[in-house]
């Protein structure tokens, strides 16, 4: 909509996402300079209403942001008192040894947390120093300057039609401009994904890699509460249908986090990773703790995997990407919020040096250095191939080959070099033909549920009258390609019921989008076979309103 007349307001650092990156670079950025201009741009209806993550944090990252956190009332409220691995069968589970592990998979030190309220928090830290935090402002377009430098973001557009035109409340939004524009959207954010095709920053790097977890909230019977304890589990339901596995977190006031990843570059276009995260409830271990219990909530995310070799050119002039919109997890540790903060921290301070010295939409490559060679770089590198390991070798051989390069990597080595990902996950699908489909026991609505069922239980909600966020590069796909090769594998991979091949009597298949139920996951961007599915955001506040996932 080039001929819409905008306003536009000027910032030194403008922030997309008020996640644990997002805010970190604007306490930082606050910290060292407490005239910079800063505003955070947050697209969920509060900060911290989009926000899915495990999670066992890793303290590194707040230590180095707010050595105070625990007098300034941070909610980490829940050491861990103990680690637990299993390998699961379907009726049975065989205990994997802590004392073979690597250090790096201690959990001693960490807490167990809902990372929505720690952002809540951080984001209290950050307007108390004085940094402009909007949230329910989707951030639908950017913003580029004469020479193709960003410049900016147009934020906060209301108001159009199904068909996009104006509707007769439309309102335009506005332009926030700046010196450099961080983006911190979390996995596959919309606006990362046009820079890093626009500057083709992922030019000589592995594919990015993705898996899909799930989460619900329980509380359970306080008989069977132990605050403190982590879970991990492997094998079983998912065999070698995907790689995967669980974790079963409990926190306070007789929570327990159940949650369940699915890694996305799995072949048989039949497996229905929310499916297998009901059935997995199912396993004596789980049933006993959650029998007697009540979900409270419900959410999904994509998870970034690819890690160091996938991690794409994190700077561009005028622009920067934090987080996860690099991805930034370590994936045997299922942690990457701390590589979050320390990326937003490094961000902050490479920006505020490039201000003092007068420059601005330049590449900031002083951040990129400190990523890549810093702390985060040497996280990512010791574990960077147990990813591609259990890609291409399967859960258990991967399981003592991936355990002997993170040792040999604590010496600062491998043997087995950095290994390549191959395919990307959409790639990876295979045609129906080869495969046989996967019969799944229907939902008890005790432990297990519907989709639909559960997607009431993240309170999302779109309002229906704005067009579509997911778009169809070819609305014939669905049906003419992805039904008769694919099974049309989107009636399973998304974890909110969005998509539906609709058939009538006498009538040919329908797709449907029922994009009201869509819970910001990302998965059908990544997994589309056919890539034909892109993810943009909706307008400002609409999504999911996690309470504290």
């Amino acid at each position: 909509m080039t001929d819409v007349t905008r306003e536009t307001m000027e910032y030194d650092v403008v922030i997309v996402g008020a996640g644990p990156a997002g805010l970190s670079a604007a306490i930082r950025l606050k910290q060292l300079d407490p005239d910079c201009a800063v505003v955070v741009l947050e697209k969920g209806s509060e900060v911290g209403a989009h926000i899915l993550s495990g999670a066992v944090l890793d303290p590194c990252g707040l230590d180095a942001l707010i050595p105070d956190w625990k007098e300034r009332g941070a909610p980490l409220n829940t050491p861990v008192t103990e680690d637990n691995f299993y390998m699961l069968g379907e009726a049975g589970r065989i205990r994997v040894p802590n004392w073979p592990m690597p250090p790096l998979m201690n959990n001693h030190g960490n807490y167990i947390v809902s990372m929505g309220n720690v952002c809540r928090w951080m984001a209290e830290q950050a307007e108390a120093l004085g940094v402009e935090v909007f949230p329910g402002m989707s951030c639908s377009e950017m913003v580029y300057g004469e020479s193709g430098e960003v410049r900016g973001v147009v934020a906060g557009e209301f108001g159009k039609n199904p068909d996009g035109t104006p509707g007769p409340h439309y309102e335009p939004g506005m332009e926030l401009l700046g010196k450099y524009v961080f983006l911190s959207e979390g996995v596959r954010g919309s606006l990362a994904k046009e820079v890093i095709a626009k500057y083709d920053l992922s030019r000589g790097k592995e594919p990015q890699k993705f898996g899909l977890g799930m989460k619900e909230i329980w509380e359970v019977d306080p008989a069977k509460h132990r605050p403190g304890a982590v879970t991990h589990t492997m094998g079983w339901p998912l065999g070698k249908n995907a790689g995967g596995g669980s974790f079963i977190y409990h926190l306070e006031n007789n929570q327990v986090y159940v949650g369940f990843v699915v890694h996305l570059n799995y072949a048989n276009p039949y497996l229905f990773p929310y499916m297998e995260f009901q059935r997995f409830k199912h396993h004596p271990m789980v049933a006993d703790l959650l029998k007697g219990g009540k979900r409270v909530a419900y959410g999904a995310r994509a998870i970034s995997e690819g890690g160091y070799q996938s991690m794409p050119k994190m700077v561009a002039p005028g622009v920067a990407l934090l987080g996860c919109s690099v991805g930034m997890v370590n994936v045997p540790r299922i942690k990457g919020n701390h590589n979050a903060m320390l990326s937003g921290k490094a961000a902050a301070e490479a920006a505020h040096a490039a201000l003092a010295a007068g420059r601005s939409s330049d590449e900031l490559t002083a951040y990129e250095k400190e990523v890549r060679e810093g702390a985060i770089g040497k996280d990512l590198k010791r574990v960077r191939n147990v990813k591609p390991l259990w890609s291409k070798y399967g859960l258990l051989t991967s399981l003592g080959l991936g355990g002997f390069d993170m040792w040999t990597n604590t010496f600062g080595f491998s043997l087995l070099g950095t290994m390549g990902h191959g395919k990307t996950d959409a790639a990876a699908t295979e045609p129906a033909s080869r495969h046989k489909p996967i019969a799944y026991p229907k939902p008890d609505g005790k432990l297990s549920f519907d989709r639909l069922t559960n997607v009431s239980f993240s309170m999302t909600n779109h309002e229906e009258s704005q067009p579509a966020h997911l778009h169809l590069r070819d609305a014939s796909i669905p049906i003419a390609v992805n039904l008769p090769k694919y099974d049309e594998p989107a009636q399973r991979y998304c974890p909110a019921g969005v998509y539906e091949v609709v058939r009538e009597a006498d009538k040919d298949p329908r797709f449907v989008i029922n994009f009201q139920n869509c819970v910001h996951c990302k998965t059908c961007d990544i997994k589309d076979p056919s890539e034909n599915i892109t993810w943009v955001t909706p307008q400002g506040g609409d999504g999911p309103n996690y309470p504290n996932m």
